[in-house]
């Protein structure tokens, strides 16, 4: 997918086989993992904690891509990096000192992802665009896999693409929630060039199939 990326999301896939399940989306062609990490505060689910993440990351070879939906993470930083995660996501709105979570993360040897909700300007992130290697649009409020894309997002996308061009880092601007072959090459359009989908890939069935029928939808916007 040229600059595109697919990153399945595990919350979606069959927990009983969970090791199949990581080398499938590996086989299929994605390019990331990703995992969602709730405390049930933050959001009103619960789910994985470093037990998991260190069972996928010992099954793939592709980036693992750890998104904590939780109050306060600075005290689960270090635990999830030694699990293997490879970037970490922080809420801006679960922060409460946002440069110093994302700086710590850095040092801890991860990816800084910083993460807006749907209801979160994009001003939130401006002030720390220039310290992280990722962000994260979520385009559905959080807590809860197969929602319904919320389209009021998308003016965010493009207004942090712009911020990204302008600084010339090589941030990959990730985009979560409602993502399916019905919104992607929107998302795509606006500026989005990471692509979470749970229940679209994981329901599937033919994951590969699935993975090729993204990649021929977003061949026009791929570029040379």
């Amino acid at each position: 997918m040229s600059h595109f990326k697919l990153a399945p999301s595990i919350l979606s896939a069959d927990f009983g086989r969970l090791g199949e399940e990581v080398a499938a989306a590996e086989q299929a062609g994605a390019d990331w993992l990703h995992l969602d990490v709730m405390d049930g505060h933050f959001v009103p689910n619960l789910t994985i904690g470093p037990d998991v993440v260190a069972a996928v990351a010992k099954r793939t070879t592709l980036p693992v891509d750890v998104h904590l939906m939780v109050r306060e993470p600075d005290h689960l930083l270090e635990s999830f990096v030694a699990a293997g995660a490879t970037a970490l996501g922080v809420h801006v709105e679960a922060c409460t000192h946002l440069h110093r979570t994302l700086t710590e993360i850095r040092r801890l040897g991860a990816r800084p992802c910083v993460v807006l909700n749907p209801a979160t300007p994009a001003e939130a992130l401006r002030v720390v665009l220039p310290i992280v290697d990722q962000v994260l649009v979520m385009t559905v409020n959080p807590g809860f896999g197969g929602q319904a894309f919320i389209p009021e997002t998308l003016p965010k996308l493009r207004q942090i693409r712009s911020w990204i061009d302008e600084l010339g880092r090589p941030i990959d601007l990730v985009v979560d929630g409602g993502i399916n072959a019905q919104t992607v090459e929107s998302v795509a359009i606006h500026g989005a060039r990471v692509f979470v989908m749970g229940q679209a890939f994981f329901k599937s069935h033919d994951y590969k199939r699935f993975a090729d029928s993204i990649r021929t939808l977003l061949a026009p916007l791929s570029g040379p």
